[in-house]
């Protein structure tokens, strides 16, 4: 039922409970503005004194204006609360900034037209084509995407405008690489399963430093560094199997993060032919290469600090890693080996009261 809030004739709480018996089974729609329906509220209480009444007096008054309003309990408990408080009921300004929309529908829509045409072109390209549409043949119609950024252009993709008119929207399928076992080893004491993980020694005027490659045991900790100009398999891989000849067990396990500088073939080959079993971290499992990313900020930054190395003095700092540093972490350097503690509800302490160095 649709009514007009004009209730003049309801002037004592026994005609509202009277009345409140009689439309039980009804339900009522206002065609009021907010302001009006505010208004209204404020009148109502005010007309039956509602803060002089007693509690089942106001419960009578509260459920009739929920009654005409439609409002739930909560929201007419606020409205109560606005007149108590102010001696009135308003409606609250909007003090958010609104931000004027600088695409419009039909911005959207020729960006879906142009992407429907083109086979759902990469970002990049369309803002080139959207640029020499308006700068080369004075295309008026994009003006506003000649000036659009790649980011934007996909968050206009999200759009119900854009999606209903696209006819190839779909997401990026993610990459799938069958090279190495996702999941974290588990070396059960024995040594030979070794931890990976590169740090890069920062860009200065767009040039990139020296990479630092960093392997531990992860049951000795025995530990070893080379430096390369670049992580590409160029510069990698004579170093990594050099490196990997170099330790003093036969190594079982080869596990790294999810980048490309081990998990490719090349890397997978190597690995290979020396029999070694290679992992990989998993999603949102940031522990499965703790030990050597920890290592990196206890050896690696404190050694070679964070600022800018150029690409130059990779070598140099090879020499330094070979004859001195590796030695050292390795002969001479105590670590802290952990013993674990399993309490009456399952819970793992480690203590870490073994210190010795990797080689013994």
């Amino acid at each position: 039922m649709t009514m007009d809030m004009n209730d003049d004739h309801l002037v004592s709480v026994a005609q509202l409970k009277e009345f409140a018996k009689l439309s039980n089974s009804a339900k009522f729609k206002s065609n009021s503005s907010k302001e009006e329906t505010y208004a209204w509220v404020g009148k109502t209480l005010g007309k039956f004194r509602y803060f002089s009444l007693k509690k089942k007096e106001k419960s009578i008054v509260k459920k009739y204006i929920m009654k005409m309003t439609g409002y739930s309990e909560g929201a007419v408990d606020k409205l109560i609360a606005k007149k108590r408080k102010f001696g009135k009921i308003f409606v609250k300004e909007r003090t958010q900034n609104v931000f004027q929309r600088f695409y419009e529908p039909a911005d959207v829509g020729l960006l879906a037209e142009v992407a429907n045409v083109t086979l759902n072109q990469n970002g990049r390209a369309l803002k080139e084509m959207f640029k020499s549409m308006y700068e080369d043949f004075n295309d008026l119609r994009f003006e506003k995407l000649s000036k659009i950024s790649v980011s934007h252009l996909y968050n206009l993709k999200k759009t119900n405008a854009y999606q209903t008119k696209s006819l190839f929207y779909t997401k990026t399928n993610p990459v799938q690489r069958d090279i190495g076992i996702r999941k974290k080893p588990e070396p059960f004491g024995k040594p030979g399963y070794v931890r990976v993980d590169s740090v890069h020694q920062g860009d200065l005027d767009k040039e990139k430093g020296v990479y630092h490659i960093n392997l531990v045991d992860e049951v000795t900790q025995a530990e070893y560094l080379i430096c390369v100009e670049g992580i590409s398999e160029y510069f990698l891989m004579p170093l990594l199997e050099e490196i990997l000849k170099s330790f003093p067990t036969e190594i079982l396990g080869f596990h790294s993060d999810n980048g490309s500088e081990y998990i490719n073939k090349t890397v997978s080959i190597l690995l290979n032919k020396m029999m070694i079993e290679q992992t990989k971290s998993r999603s949102r499992k940031t522990n499965d290469n703790a030990l050597v990313e920890g290592k990196n900020g206890a050896i690696v930054r404190k050694y070679m600090g964070y600022g800018h190395i150029p690409k130059k003095y990779a070598k140099d700092i090879n020499i330094f890693y070979r004859d001195y540093l590796n030695p050292y972490l390795n002969y001479h350097r105590f670590c802290g080996f952990a013993t674990d503690y399993v309490n009456e509800k399952g819970k793992v302490r480690k203590v870490y009261e073994k210190y010795m160095t990797p080689i013994q």
